[in-house]
């Protein structure tokens, strides 16, 4: 059955009787007594057998009305006139930049859509961190960076030095600016990194949710502290960026506010040419149980809606697709007139009295100081739940011809000087035009009306913004003593490294002194990692409580939800979970206070899936411990391709603030946990760690001493051979360090080649180490030349090196040039697949047989045995010499 269109009504006077029996109820009763009564009569017509289709949009008009507007609180006229300097001010940076060079980028035309929406948010919103408010956060959207510069500018915070070198922050390290909003490049400025489309809304969802985490937990005092993210329509195409919109309504945020620049382009065309982007957003939102707020028409619009008796207006409004509306900017007055207004002859007449001017000038919502002002207003009092604000603008405005609404307009970077001459005498500022070519930068006389209403705005709330702040308090880290039951040897009692792992956090989360900062953060796998035992020790956090009883209450370690519980229990999310690592990680810029989120995972589930969240991680300077659960490529046995892991070292290795370990013993594991939180939590150093963790059991030894060094360098001598002068060095990683023990003990007991045995922690802090001493030889030649620790560690050993991993050969081919001898290298290269771990490491070649004929094969290539003797071992453990490359497989 064809759907009716709701403006063709059959029978309108019974429809004028229902809607006066509303209108009465509304004026006696109120909106809240409509709204049952609508909802029982909605009810009892789908009792009653009849199909009513569910219609999440509103009619394609603002959500508050102009008779529930509140009157604007700022004077518009100065607003205005700030405004201008700002997006003069932002224009000019990217021009200026680019007339340098073409090289350089930027973007004039998305802040040129929203400058209105930052200034509401800026003059009267948004409150800066002070002794009296914590401050609000802001998510700007990542290309509007020259607006806020812009601003930052008239405030004084940047100077004219700082936009000139805009985008040129090698050139200038002192004064250059990023070309986005980056914490890691401005530590000072940029709360966020936004411009990798699609997580910034994951972000501040999380963010507002762990806000409510540190409240609920009472480790930061319950405040109105609100989290805002701005975000663009195309943007909304990124999965991330509507995968998590079900949560802040499950969990009552009403701390956070989406803003949505509906300019209605993306980087090439229209985001919904043929149909309304906003209208999509708003039944995705209203969907998932967001309050929504619509920001289309500007007041200009508000006498021809309150002639539309007819409902005509309305109908165009809702009929036109976002394809029309582009053209209706792009194209002027006239072309408007003909192809919206004259769609009927009572709307063409209803406009007859207004030029083609005055029709262009019909304003859209997103530009309208009072429209936004009150959705504003309505977002930060709603309570129960998170709003969205849909505003529609108009991409590049005030660009003219040369942007505004064009399809070109987001690769727009430089005006010519008719463009500049037409932007000038649109934002109305007085630049003589022997001066416009160069696109002086614009300051506000510091005695004008202006600056002192710019000043006392962000006075009023709290200071200047952007800005981050870092000077947490330290933490008092426990001594490595405090796990020493782990340094100890486990004797016959066999576990595995996550085993280790879970035991250190469960004496972390009793320290009298971190014990509350800790932040277990795991996505439905804890039973996989042994920490169910955690659920009664210190629940799992739900901001709801435990409303029911759980199935296994009667157990010791029932599955307690507490809303002063410490575990983040995250479902089936590692975005989501990565997302609440990274406000957990930031935590002392944003909320003032050290946490210490330690994130555990299928490591294939990291850098693989949500790599590009990790990446932000670096950029956030968050600080953390990243565990990839059941690592590597043979430890995990059954599980097959999709979940062997031997690749996230090398992903890890490529996050320069990341420092990474492969560790295959519980006292290897306590010392990278207790120095890495005391880099993070004491010394403060901006760095997050990455450690794989096994599930395979085995026994521990001791720690031997003085190892500690060795350890966190990434490389120590375990293990030395007997005598003898054909000798081998072996080094290996996790759980293949083993194999490399007992290829060490094959080879000197059965072929009579003693080998010393390095366990290899990190083959990338290693390197990463001997490349900063190369670098500093190379640039003081002059100076005593230093040695990389790999040079140190290995001595004077010259026979071959054969290192064996549970990773892809790469991870330990990092180390090739600091090697003084013939280096092998085995590992992992190829698919994963399911079997025994036996028959895995036998077919990706990393078990004990292989170490052993690659170290006699070495030997022989140097001279020191001949290759009967490898010929001999191949044969002796079955080996195949025509078995298929694992790669290849």
């Amino acid at each position: 059955m064809s759907e009716p269109s709701r403006f063709d009504d059959l029978d309108p006077e019974e429809t004028r009787e229902w809607l006066e029996s509303i209108d009465s109820v509304i004026k006696a009763q109120g909106a809240g007594r409509a709204h049952f009564l609508l909802e029982r009569l909605i009810d009892f017509t789908r009792r009653s057998g009849a199909y009513l289709p569910f219609k999440p949009n509103t009619a394609y008009v603002n959500t508050i009305s102009p008779g529930q507007e509140q009157e604007y609180p700022g004077d518009r006229s100065i607003e205005r006139r700030i405004e201008a300097f700002i997006r003069w001010n932002a224009m000019a940076m990217v021009v200026h930049t680019n007339r340098q060079s073409s090289e350089y980028g930027g973007h004039i035309a998305s802040y040129a859509s929203s400058a209105t929406m930052y200034e509401v948010g800026f003059n009267h919103f948004w409150r800066a961190p002070s002794e009296k408010h914590p401050g609000d956060m802001v998510y700007i959207q990542g290309h509007v960076a020259p607006g806020i510069y812009a601003r930052a500018y008239l405030e004084g915070r940047l100077s004219e030095e700082n936009l000139r070198y805009f985008r040129q922050e090698v050139a200038s390290p002192e004064k250059g600016l990023s070309s986005y909003p980056h914490p890691w490049l401005m530590p000072d400025f940029w709360q966020f990194p936004t411009v990798s489309m699609g997580l910034g809304p994951m972000m501040a969802i999380y963010q507002a949710r762990f806000q409510r985490y540190l409240e609920n937990r009472g480790i930061v005092p319950e405040t109105d502290r609100k989290v805002w993210a701005f975000l663009g329509d195309g943007e909304m195409d990124e999965p991330e960026s509507m995968g998590a919109i079900t949560m802040p309504v499950r969990e009552k945020l009403d701390n956070l506010v989406f803003v949505i620049n509906c300019n209605l382009q993306r980087l090439d065309g229209p985001v919904r040419g043929n149909g309304k982007i906003i209208q999509e957003l708003e039944a995705a939102f209203l969907g998932a149980g967001w309050n929504v707020v619509k920001v289309i028409w500007g007041s200009r619009w508000d006498p021809l809606l309150a002639k539309d008796t007819k409902g005509l207006l309305r109908r165009v409004m809702e009929e036109c697709v976002d394809g029309e509306y582009q053209n209706f900017k792009a194209k002027g007055g006239a072309y408007t007139r003909e192809n919206f207004f004259g769609k009927y002859p009572e709307l063409k007449e209803m406009v007859a009295n207004m030029s083609d001017d005055d029709i262009w000038r019909l304003n859209r919502g997103g530009h309208d100081y009072k429209k936004v002002w009150n959705a504003y207003n309505a977002a930060v009092n709603h309570k129960g739940a998170p709003t969205v604000i849909l505003c529609k603008t108009v991409k590049g405005f005030m660009m003219g011809k040369w942007g505004e609404s064009q399809n070109i307009t987001h690769q727009q970077k430089k005006l010519d000087d008719e463009a500049l001459k037409e932007f000038r005498k649109r934002v109305h500022i007085n630049i003589p035009d022997e001066q416009l070519a160069k696109s002086p930068f614009q300051r506000l006389p510091e005695d004008s009306e202006e600056m002192k209403y710019l000043r006392e705005r962000r006075e009023r709330l709290g200071g200047p913004l952007p800005q981050r702040r870092s000077n947490a308090p330290s933490l008092t880290i426990p001594p490595l003593e405090t796990f020493d039951s782990l340094l100890q040897s486990s004797g016959d009692r066999e576990f595995s490294t996550t085993m280790a792992f879970v035991r250190i956090l469960q004496m972390l989360v009793k320290d009298k002194n971190i014990g509350k900062n800790v932040v277990p953060i795991v996505p439905d796998e804890a039973r996989t990692f042994g920490m169910e035992g955690m659920f009664r020790q210190v629940g799992i956090y739900s901001s709801a409580g435990q409303l029911y009883t759980p199935q296994d209450a009667d157990q010791l370690m029932f599955y307690k939800e507490d809303k002063k519980g410490q575990i983040l229990e995250e479902g089936i999310n590692e975005g989501g979970a990565l997302a609440s690592f990274i406000a957990a990680g930031t935590a002392y810029a944003n909320n003032n206070v050290n946490m210490i989120p330690f994130y555990i995972y299928y490591s294939m589930f990291g850098f693989q899936r949500v790599g590009d969240f990790i990446w932000a991680a670096g950029d956030s300077q968050a600080r953390g411990f990243l565990l990839g659960g059941t690592s590597g490529r043979t430890t995990l046995a059954g599980e097959g391709l999709q979940h062997q892991d031997g690749h996230s070292h090398l992903a890890a290795s490529t996050i320069p603030n990341c420092v990474a370990y492969d560790p295959t013993y519980a006292y290897e594991l306590a010392v990278i946990i207790q120095d890495g939180m005391r880099r993070m939590f004491a010394d403060q150093e901006d760095v997050f760690y990455y450690l794989s963790v096994m599930n395979e059991n085995y026994a521990h030894p001791a720690m031997p001493k003085g190892a500690e060094a060795g350890i966190l360098k990434g490389m120590y001598l375990l293990q030395a051979g007997g005598k003898g002068k054909v000798r081998v060095n072996l080094m290996g990683s996790g759980t293949i360090l083993r194999e490399v023990l007992k290829a060490a003990e094959i080879l000197e007991k059965d072929y009579g080649v003693p080998a010393d045995v390095f366990s290899a922690t990190s083959f990338s802090e290693a390197r990463r180490e001997a490349l900063d001493v190369e670098r500093t030889n190379m640039l003081h030649p002059d100076a005593p030349q230093a040695v990389p620790y790999l040079r140190q560690v290995f001595g004077d050993r010259t026979g071959p090196f054969i290192a064996a991993t549970d990773n892809m050969r790469i991870v330990a081919d990092q180390i090739r040039q600091w090697v003084p001898g013939r280096f092998v290298v085995l590992g992992t290269d190829g698919y994963g697949r399911s079997d025994s771990r036996a028959q895995l490491r036998r077919h990706f070649e990393v078990d004990a047989p292989h170490i052993v004929v690659a170290s006699l094969r070495a030997l022989a290539d140097e001279g020191k045995l001949d290759m009967a003797t490898v010929k001999a071992a191949i044969k002796k453990f079955n080996i195949d010499p025509d078995k298929p490359n694992p790669v290849t497989q």
